[in-house]
C-alpha cells in the first residue's frame, strides 16, 4: 500500500481514558466539544507536497521506528482508514472508506508542544502502518470492521509484553457514520486553536489530496504500556484481528512465533526500534 500522496490525519481523544494515560488531557482543556463522548479534534501527521512544514517528511514504515535519542516515545495502537475525498469548491463533501489496517501513531511525550502535530512526526520512520490493509466497503453498523479487535505488544530482550488493552473496534466513542460525519465537519470547520490546526487550510496548501489516511484513535494502555517507553532493539507490534476467527490468546501466540504472514484477515505491524541521527 502506497501512502505518499495521501494526507495523514489523526483523531485525538476517541477512546475513553487514552488522553489521561498519555498525559495529554490538559492540552485540550480549552477545546469545547459537542458532547462528552466527542473526540477533541483532528491533527495532521503528514502533509504531501507541502513546501513549508516539517510534516512534509514521509513518516510511515511497516518495520522500523526511529526514536529520537533520550526522547520518551510510546506506541499508540489504533485503526487507520483510507478514505477517498470528494470536494466541491474546496469544501469536503464526502469521505468514502476504502481500506483499513493496523496503525501505530507513535508519539513523543514532551511538555511545551504548542500543537499535537509536533509530537507526531519527527522524521522518517516515526510512525507505523501495516503493509496489508484490508478492503472496506463501508463504515455502516454491522459491517466488516465491526468484527475486529486491536491488540498490541512489545518484545523486549526476548520477552513478550501486553502493551495496549485488547480492545473492540466498536469501543471507539465516535464510529460508523457518526465518525464520518464528524470527520467531514472537522475537515471543513476546525479552526486553529490550542493544540489544533485548521485542516481546511492544510488541504488547500496540499493541493486538495484525493485520499486521506486517517488514524481514528489510540486505545488504552495496560499498566506496562502506560509506563514503558520504547528503547533500541524493542519490537513494537500492532495487530487487527477478527474476533469471529481468533481468540486473543491465539493472537498472542502468533505474535510470539511471528507466524502472522499469509493470514489475510489479519493486519499487522512489526517494527524494530532504532535510534535516529537527530
Amino acid at each position: 500500500m502506497k501512502f505518499e500522496s495521501m494526507i495523514g490525519l489523526g483523531v485525538a481523544g476517541n477512546f475513553t481514558g487514552h488522553l489521561e494515560q498519555a498525559g495529554e488531557s490538559g492540552d485540550f482543556a480549552s477545546i469545547a466539544t459537542l458532547d462528552d463522548e466527542a473526540p477533541k479534534g483532528i491533527f495532521p501527521f503528514y502533509l504531501p507536497s507541502h513546501q513549508n512544514s516539517f510534516l512534509s517528511v514521509y513518516p510511515l514504515s511497516s518495520n522500523t521506528i526511529e526514536a529520537q535519542k533520550n526522547a520518551n516515545i510510546q506506541m499508540e495502537p489504533e485503526v487507520a482508514i483510507i478514505f477517498d475525498i470528494e470536494y466541491e469548491n474546496g469544501v469536503v463533501m464526502a469521505l468514502t472508506p476504502k481500506y483499513f489496517g493496523a496503525y501505530n501513531d507513535c508519539s513523543i511525550r514532551k511538555e511545551g508542544a504548542k500543537k499535537i502535530s509536533e509530537k507526531k512526526n519527527w522524521g522518517k520512520n516515526s510512525k507505523g502502518a501495516a503493509k496489508n490493509f484490508i478492503e472496506l466497503d463501508s463504515l455502516a453498523e454491522d459491517g466488516k470492521l465491526d468484527d475486529y479487535r486491536i491488540a498490541s505488544f512489545l518484545i523486549r530482550n526476548g520477552s513478550l509484553h501486553r502493551y495496549g488493552i485488547d480492545s473492540d473496534v466498536k469501543g471507539y466513542s465516535y464510529f460508523h457514520e457518526r465518525l464520518v460525519s464528524w470527520l467531514i465537519e472537522k475537515m471543513n470547520n476546525q479552526k486553529e486553536k490550542g493544540p489544533l490546526e485548521c485542516i481546511s487550510t492544510l488541504l488547500k496548501e496540499c493541493g486538495y489530496p484525493k485520499q486521506a489516511l486517517i488514524s481514528i484513535g489510540a486505545t488504552r494502555y495496560t499498566a506496562y504500556g502506560e509506563t514503558t517507553f520504547l528503547e533500541p532493539n524493542d519490537e513494537a507490534i500492532v495487530v487487527l484481528y477478527p474476533a469471529s476467527i481468533y481468540k486473543y490468546e491465539e493472537i498472542e501466540k502468533i505474535v510470539a512465533a511471528k507466524s502472522h504472514k499469509g493470514r489475510n484477515c489479519l493486519s499487522t505491524i512489526y517494527q524494530t526500534v532504532k535510534v535516529c541521527d537527530k
